[in-house]
């Protein structure tokens, strides 16, 4: 990544630790108020980063991706980058819900939601790329790369002691780090770890037949599969399994997993004829106790870390990062100084709402269908048989998962 501007003063308005998905949509996000108002802005990066020049897309069978509701694509709209992002992007035309060896099911389609697609299915990598080339378009103050290995409250913000020996002052400081760094640690900011005993397998598979742009969630007793449509004739695999049980499988020859998913998911999407290099990552709900303190914003996975069965983990994170942006505007329109109580107060009551109701939601899939009981399971059944009945109750959760709604 170029630094179109070289960081030559240790005063910048605000800072963002954390250069993945979450923190460079936040700066693309803040480029009219940059211009605007004259603001600093600078991202700190701990990987280093191709320059704009060298970046070049190659696409891999064994690309990571996720899957971007309607309403992010629409946010994405309003950044600029939806085209070049859609390149590469698979559309989700129709989501089919299920539970293994029950008759109910749910359906749902962008036809009969009046759009063109409940959402879609991109490679991270590409988001990513995406992103920065139009951040090097930016005049935004890189450091990269660089950690933050200190962050201290002092009067009117943070200090920032990094890596590379340059120290900052922002008015607000943004970690957007994924919580990796340790940051929040060093804050005294804590957070709470709800473990789920599962695993996620996540890996890319290629079927017999087209997709035809169609998601499934598949909920089996040794938990929900799901098949995320991708460009060409793959689909992108996150199959949960209770921890310690996803070992056998990551040892399995290509061959015997590929059959193993066909007996535990069926043949709804065709016959599995590949399957890329496979990941397994433990699965736990967290949430940090804080997310805004006087001069600092907490956003994506640093904030909250959800369960993948329902998707909503980047969506939710790239709604808080619109949120933080207009609460900021809001902020500046009303005399309020940068990172204010006033204005960090205005974004986490914008955001409270929208995540309570996201966390309850993957929680609750994760629990329900977690439990194996007969009379629950023909509950279940009779959930996903009446939901797919009930019209504009299906239309309505629909909306909600495709953030159009809150």
């Amino acid at each position: 990544m170029n630094n179109p501007v070289k960081a030559s003063s240790a005063s910048v308005d605000i800072a963002i630790i954390g250069g993945g998905l979450v923190g460079a949509s936040l700066g693309c996000a803040l480029a009219p108020l940059v211009d605007r108002h004259g603001w600093r802005v600078a991202v700190i990066e701990a990987t280093a980063l191709p320059k704009a020049s060298e970046m070049s897309w190659q696409p891999s069978f064994d690309a990571r991706a996720s899957a971007i509701a309607e309403g992010s694509a629409q946010r994405f709209r309003q950044l600029g980058v939806w085209p070049a992002m859609a390149e590469q992007a698979a559309t989700i035309a129709r989501i089919h819900i299920s539970e293994r060896g029950r008759m109910g099911t749910t359906r749902l389609s962008a036809d009969e939601l009046g759009v063109k697609a409940l959402g879609h299915v991109i490679p991270n990598a590409w988001m990513g790329q995406v992103l920065h080339r139009r951040l090097a378009e930016l005049p935004l103050e890189w450091h990269c790369p660089a950690r933050v290995e200190t962050i201290t409250p002092e009067a009117g913000g943070h200090r920032l002691r990094l890596s590379d020996g340059s120290e900052l002052t922002p008015a607000l400081t943004v970690l957007a780090d994924g919580g990796r760094s340790g940051l929040k640690e060093q804050l005294g900011i804590s957070s709470e770890k709800v473990p789920y005993d599962q695993t996620a397998l996540i890996t890319n598979v290629a079927v017999s037949k087209p997709h035809q742009g169609i998601a499934y969630e598949r909920f089996t007793q040794d938990g929900p599969i799901a098949l995320l449509p991708l460009p060409g004739q793959a689909m992108e695999l996150v199959w949960t399994h209770q921890h310690g049980s996803e070992k056998s499988r990551m040892a399995l020859s290509d061959g015997a997993f590929l059959q193993q998913l066909q007996q535990a998911f069926g043949d709804r999407a065709g016959r599995f004829t590949r399957v890329g290099s496979r990941h397994a990552y433990p699965l736990s709900l967290v949430t940090a106790q804080e997310t805004v303190r006087p001069g600092l914003a907490v956003l994506g996975n640093a904030a909250h870390a959800l369960h993948p069965v329902a998707g909503q983990g980047f969506n939710l994170a790239l709604r808080g990062v619109m949120d933080l942006v207009e609460a900021l505007e809001t902020g500046k329109q009303h005399g309020h100084r940068l990172g204010s109580m006033e204005t960090l107060l205005d974004f986490e009551q914008r955001r409270a709402r929208d995540r309570h109701n996201v966390i309850r939601f993957s929680d609750g899939l994760v629990r329900l269908f977690g439990v194996n009981h007969p009379l629950l399971s023909h509950a279940r059944a009779a959930g996903l048989v009446g939901l797919n009945l009930l019209g504009p109750l299906r239309k309505s959760l629909a909306r909600r998962a495709m953030g159009l709604e809150r």
